[in-house]
């Protein structure tokens, strides 16, 4: 290994190979690839070092069946755990993956104990409760991607609309991951013109209820979860960390009295710097928006009800 600071991506499946292939392309760190499969990480990690004698970048990637490589990482992604099937309950998948986060937790506080942790585990709004209470961190270095994921699906969304640069909308998309998110329609912009002036109610309507059900959109087409634009999402949140970005941006906080909500994770926008959190930022919302965090609030705490750490 060489004397580069260091990310540690938990979990080589497609989520976490993507993210540790992006991470590997921005070339500022060494990133360990840990999974309990033997050969996988290891593969994968391989794979992605032969990819940077072609587009250029060092090969600094390598792959771990334990944690004793993952030693002193400045930040730790944690995709690890078991992808929803069929048939299957939420209550089950909770149980089962609050098991893997729990033990993947434990591991990774021994090894860095000074690490900032990015949660991706679903249910994502729960599994952020298990590794706090688990790591025992502040809520600062303790948080969750999927705002950013959201985010970027309506951006997407309103780009296709619009006609107009992805790179032009600016978007934020709050609440829980899932159904009950809230994209913000008072904050989006296209080229700093408002979105209402740009689409009509019912396209935008259409849109946030796309955005919404982004992901089994994609679980439709598939046959399994989407992996492109999460990895990338968890990587930038790495990189407004590690580079100290101060970049706002959509994370699943731990509230304590923002947005009126308290002892919850939820989607709100955030600055994360080198520290990990620097800021919760409230937005005004207008009364719809504040009634459907409300909502999406209400459907976290159930879900987190069910949690025995």
């Amino acid at each position: 290994m060489s004397d580069r600071r260091k990310v540690t991506v938990v979990g080589a499946g497609n989520v976490g190979a993507t993210c540790a292939q992006v991470l590997a392309l921005r070339d500022y760190a060494d990133v360990v690839l840990v999974d309990i499969k033997e050969g996988l990480p290891q593969g994968k990690a391989l794979d992605i070092d032969q990819m940077g004698a072609v587009l250029g970048f060092e090969p600094n990637v390598s792959g771990s069946n334990s944690y004793e490589e993952t030693a002193g990482s400045d930040v730790v992604v944690i995709t690890a755990g078991l992808p929803r099937s069929p048939g299957m309950s939420r209550d089950d998948l909770v149980a089962t993956n609050e098991r893997i986060v729990k033990d993947v937790t434990e591991k990774v506080v021994t090894a860095s104990p000074d690490a900032v942790l990015i949660v991706v585990s679903n249910p994502l709004d729960a599994m952020c409760h298990v590794a706090k209470n688990v790591s025992g961190w502040p809520k600062e270095r303790v948080f969750g991607m999927a705002g950013i994921l959201d985010t970027a699906r309506f951006s997407t969304f309103i780009a296709q609309e619009t006609g107009a640069s992805v790179k032009d909308v600016t978007a934020m998309v709050l609440g829980g991951h899932g159904d009950q998110m809230v994209p913000v329609v008072s904050a989006t912009t296209v080229g700093g013109i408002p979105l209402r002036k740009l689409v009509d109610d019912d396209r935008i309507a259409a849109m946030v209820e796309r955005t919404a059900k982004g992901g089994g959109e994609l679980v439709n087409l598939l046959g399994t979860s989407a992996w492109y634009a999460p990895g990338a999402a968890a990587a930038q949140m790495v990189d407004s960390i590690m580079l100290d970005e101060k970049r706002v941006v959509p994370v699943t906080a731990y509230l304590e009295g923002e947005y009126g909500l308290d002892g919850l994770y939820m989607g709100v926008p955030v600055k994360l710097g080198s520290k990990g959190i620097e800021q919760i930022v409230e937005l005004d919302l207008d009364e719809r928006e504040q009634e459907l965090l409300r909502g999406s609030s209400e459907a976290v705490r159930e879900v987190v009800g069910v949690l025995t750490t």
